[in-house]
């Protein structure tokens, strides 16, 4: 399965998979806790941050929606549909996850 790709760009200038990305958001978590940003710096990182922060946050969301659960129905093969990520109380004959 290809890897989720994020808008921000790595230093060849390819967007970073999602695990890059992680990675990234936290060394930039990191330096602004570390105070040793002059003030543009910590600006730039910030909104570098943001972004990546609203990219992962959307690779998450379209993550969800693909997960699907087997349901049992009486008289009936096992199948699986979309789960319901809203947290709805599951249905007589469905396995529990």
């Amino acid at each position: 399965m290809p890897r989720a790709k994020s808008d921000a760009a790595g230093s060849d200038g390819e967007p970073l998979d999602f695990e890059s990305s992680m990675e990234r958001l936290e060394a930039i978590v990191n330096e602004l806790e570390g105070s040793q940003l002059s003030l543009e710096d910590s600006i730039a990182r910030y909104e570098e941050g943001m972004k990546l922060s609203k990219r992962l946050t959307q690779v998450l969301e379209e993550s969800e929606k693909r997960i699907e659960r087997l349901v049992e129905r009486e008289g009936a093969a096992p199948t699986t549909e979309p789960m319901e990520l809203t947290g709805r109380e599951s249905s007589e004959g469905e396995l529990p996850l």
